[in-house]
């Protein structure tokens, strides 16, 4: 079922309707249109880990005042480029690495904290949001409405009361896990030991769905993406993720799945990370994958990664088509009112033509070329991010007048 656009972006929508594209646009032209559009309709973006690469920055360590982001940064993220490129929100990823022996909820509680100082230095540019009507409230105030996501649910260390505080310290979305399977919900990367979610895992986006926390699917596994499906009366979304059709891994989305979207009303987010985007590049990355030992030294990883270097060359090549090819795929099987971006730039590699966030616009100058409308295009952007999440906090209102804050735990829901 599609829900309605809320009424504060309803004249968004008409407006940008009524721009026609020419027929067969240049390039010059489709970019200008982009960014016309993109200076008009708000474009949110589903997963920047920026505060990570901050942390791990080998000269910054954390700072925030030394990783300037007024200046041109060493980094795809900085204040200048999100303006060109458009950006209205941004899902700031709070990720902790799930490899970790021990530290997850305090490692949590750090990122969030950095992330939170990251946002206030720039009160020019930055706005903390934690409402689906932030995002509009910021773009009129030409700031980048600034969210907390996080990325695994290792950090809630099985308590639900750990998922609470969180919400009240600003988070909105949480990603089911990352590549580590939990005690409660199997994830993509690793040993499926549950068959999806755990008794306990269905608690856990039962609670999010009364918070108003959004459940995002990227990382899980396909049981655990058709497990959540049945049990959130919420919206969900994949905050970075791509078409399994077209690059056969399981962290990318299924057809099956794709067409249970309409009737959630979720939004599927697509990424720019180019070992996930086309089959060549995937068998390439996947190679790689086979010769680096578990548990490997950053010094060892890099010695096997120089090696297959000249063994099998570079990457192969992945460009803005093969971001646009899954973005058109996923709008053909779950409909355009259920994609969205989520670029998860972090430090890697990226697609030819999208090197950095000024470059949002190039993306959509492909799908204009396409024929996309600008209706369709301001959907895409964030229109439908926003009338998931207006949504998933309507049926939250709705929860908290039906039913407490869960006590469940791990053991007691295993024993139901």
């Amino acid at each position: 079922m599609i829900r309605p656009i809320p009424m504060l972006l309803a004249g968004l929508f008409i407006s940008a309707s009524c721009t026609a594209a020419p027929a067969t646009p240049s390039d010059e032209q489709a970019l200008q249109h982009a960014k016309a559009l993109l200076a008009r309709v708000p474009l949110v973006d589903g997963h920047n880990d920026l505060p990570y690469i901050i942390r791990e920055h080998p000269k910054y360590h954390g700072d925030v005042a030394g990783y300037d982001l007024r200046q041109h940064t060493d980094g795809e993220t900085d204040i200048a480029r999100l303006k060109a490129g458009g950006v209205s929100a941004q899902f700031w990823s709070v990720y902790v690495d799930g490899a970790l022996k021990s530290g997850w909820a305090r490692t949590q509680l750090e990122q969030i904290e950095l992330t939170k100082r990251m946002i206030a230095r720039y009160p020019d540019s930055f706005m903390l949001a934690t409402t689906s009507a932030d995002i509009m409230k910021a773009k009129r105030a030409g700031k980048v409405a600034s969210f907390l996501g996080m990325e695994g649910g290792h950090v809630i260390e099985n308590s639900l009361g750990a998922l609470r505080a969180y919400y009240d310290m600003g988070v909105r979305y949480m990603t089911l896990t990352h590549n580590v399977t939990l005690d409660w919900a199997d994830a993509a990367a690793d040993e499926h030991r549950h068959g999806g979610l755990t008794p306990f895992g269905k608690e856990v986006v039962r609670e999010m769905n009364r918070l108003g926390m959004l459940v995002d699917l990227a990382h899980v596994s396909t049981g655990v993406m058709q497990q959540t499906l049945d049990v959130s009366e919420a919206p969900v979304i994949f905050s970075h993720t791509g078409a399994r059709a077209l690059a056969p891994i399981e962290r990318n989305v299924p057809d099956e799945v794709l067409k249970r979207m309409p009737a959630n009303g979720g939004v599927v987010m697509v990424y720019y990370v180019p070992e996930f985007l086309n089959k060549q590049a995937l068998a390439w990355s996947d190679e790689l994958k086979k010769r680096t030992p578990k548990g490997a030294s950053p010094a060892d990883k890099k010695a096997i990664y120089e090696a297959y270097l000249k063994e099998a060359g570079p990457l192969p090549r992945v460009t803005v088509k093969d971001v646009a090819d899954h973005i058109e795929h996923i709008a053909r099987i779950a409909g355009k009112d259920h994609v969205g971006i989520g670029a998860d730039y972090c430090g890697g590699n990226d697609p030819e033509g999208l090197k950095d966030v000024s470059t949002y616009p190039v993306l959509f100058a492909e799908l204009i070329k396409r024929g996309w409308s600008d209706a369709d295009l301001a959907k895409l952007a964030g229109g439908n991010l926003i009338r998931a999440f207006a949504k998933a906090e309507q049926v939250a209102a709705r929860l908290q007048k039906e039913r407490q804050p869960s006590l469940a735990t791990v053991d007691l829901a295993a024993a139901r």
